[in-house]
């Protein structure tokens, strides 16, 4: 199979596993959403941030050198295996041992069980690493598919049956729990790959030595990722970090589940062309286009129609989320490009690049969320956006000088989108949106007519102007793209 044949075979599969498994998980968190309280969902994001940096210490990068390596085989898998089992339960016994002092940082007693229980997750997930890492290598998302639907169906299920019999924060953590056990136990019934009784040192060192700085930026990331989270919980109340952990997952929802499946697939595929970077600056362009094209309009449909949406799907108790959705709806707008910037750093080993400029954007948050505290949630929400900026160009300084595609090229191919998506936007606004709020139309109403005006709107200008993504995409639908590469 050519490298094109897979690259969309693993295209189908894991938009189908992300948009199938995330589909159900957004259901099921709009239904405990409407039966329990922004408070509780604000508990579950607190310690958020520990779960993230568990992951990142147990893996330490490795998983992204051995997509990176070429023909790896029983020695190199075995030992990461191994490696992340043993670190696994280090991780747990560190953050165990914690809890008592993450409880008294956020002021919240019951967090200290509540860290204690989740946390096992990071041990459950750490059998399944190397099988998920093989799996993405060889881009079969086809049986990742098959082993998401039903974990996240199973633990939905447990979870909303917890909430509906008042087991408040509690359900979250176990239908977190139950989720990862299921697909742990598919993996490996459905890979077949088990581990040999063998550790090789020196595997260890080269994946590690890749793999550690990736691990550092990837640590510090996730604190800053959760950043707000903590910030919110420590300074201001549990029912606010509710809020906002729920507007920025609305906003998440759209932007990663495109974004993670085409990095799931372009990460391998990009590794494979890593020295020509005629073809990966090519191929860079066309999946930077093609993300913002889908991206767009969702983030601007969600921002012109956010009170009636939160309104009738979560109902009115999470009303005050829908200022914080709208504003970081613009961040969301700048993360795919800052991700597929730091891809090509990974697919040409330049771990240690990876980790600077993660230090250098990370001092820049520090100082900007210290700036805005007095301010209240608002001013860190506004940096959020103004960092969101800057750090894109940060990340596309190294893509520049590596694949001659700098930052202002890439603004100039993605800003006709942006601009098409905003001006769309404003224009079903005041064509209709207006009109609704004098003649208090129903919510349902409102959501499907503006949804179908922007639509309208936003595809058919780029079907009459013939835009390069939407060109790009009826030729990957009706062509199938049969020419290999």
């Amino acid at each position: 199979m050519s490298l094109k044949q897979k690259t969309i075979s693993g295209l189908f599969w894991t938009f189908g596993e992300q948009f199938t498994s995330k589909g159900i998980g957004f259901l099921v968190q709009i239904v405990l959403a409407r039966i329990l309280l922004p408070e509780e969902f604000g508990l579950i994001a607190m310690i958020t941030v520990f779960i993230g940096i568990g992951h990142s210490m147990v893996d330490s990068g490795m998983t992204s050198s051995l997509i990176r390596t070429i023909n790896p085989d029983q020695r190199d898998y075995s030992t990461v295996f191994y490696i992340n089992v043993i670190v696994s339960f280090v991780v747990y016994g560190i953050i165990y041992v914690c809890a008592p002092a993450i409880g008294s940082f956020y002021e919240q007693p019951m967090l200290v069980d509540l860290v204690r229980v989740y946390a096992l997750i990071i041990v459950i997930q750490s059998f399944v690493t190397v099988q998920i890492t093989r799996m993405t290598k060889e881009m079969n998302f086809r049986i990742q598919m098959i082993i998401q639907v039903p974990s996240i169906i199973v633990g939905g299920i447990v979870g909303i049956i917890l909430a509906s019999r008042g087991w408040g924060v509690w359900a979250l953590v176990y239908m977190a729990l139950v989720k990862t056990i299921i697909s742990t136990v598919q993996y490996w019934i459905y890979t077949g790959w088990r581990p040999d009784w063998v550790f090789d040192r020196q595997r260890l060192w080269e994946h590690f030595n890749f793999g550690y700085k990736l691990t550092l930026a990837g640590f510090i990331n996730i604190i800053f990722i959760n950043a707000y989270n903590i910030v919110i919980g420590k300074f201001f109340s549990a029912a606010q970090v509710g809020f906002y952990s729920k507007a920025d997952d609305l906003q998440r929802f759209p932007v990663q589940s495109i974004s993670t499946a085409l990095s799931k697939v372009t990460f391998p595929m990009f590794s494979e062309i890593q020295k020509d970077n005629v073809k990966l600056k090519m191929v860079y362009r066309k999946v930077m286009q093609q993300v913002m094209f889908w991206i767009t309009p969702m983030l601007t449909f969600g921002y012109i129609a956010a009170e009636p949406l939160f309104r009738y799907v979560l109902t009115e108790k999470w009303l005050p989320a829908v200022p914080y959705f709208q504003v970081i709806c613009f961040v969301g707008l700048l993360y795919p490009i800052q991700a597929y910037n730091l891809n090509v750093l990974k697919v040409k080993g330049r771990s240690d690049l990876f980790l600077k400029l993660s230090i250098i954007k990370r001092s820049i948050t520090t100082l900007g969320i210290i700036l805005a505290i007095p301010y209240g949630i608002f001013a860190l929400l506004y940096f959020q956006v103004i960092n969101s900026l800057i750090s894109y160009f940060i990340n596309s300084y190294y893509t520049g000088k590596f694949i001659q595609y700098p930052a202002l090229k890439q603004l100039r191919d993605i800003i006709p989108i942006i601009l098409i998506g905003i001006g769309s936007g404003i224009a079903t606004y005041f064509a209709i949106y207006e009109l609704f709020r004098l003649q208090h139309t129903h919510d349902l109403v409102q959501i499907a007519t503006l949804l179908g005006l922007y639509s309208l709107l936003y595809f058919g200008t780029h079907i009459v102007g013939k835009s390069i993504p939407y060109m790009d995409f009826k030729d990957l639908v009706l062509n199938k793209l049969y020419k290999p590469v």
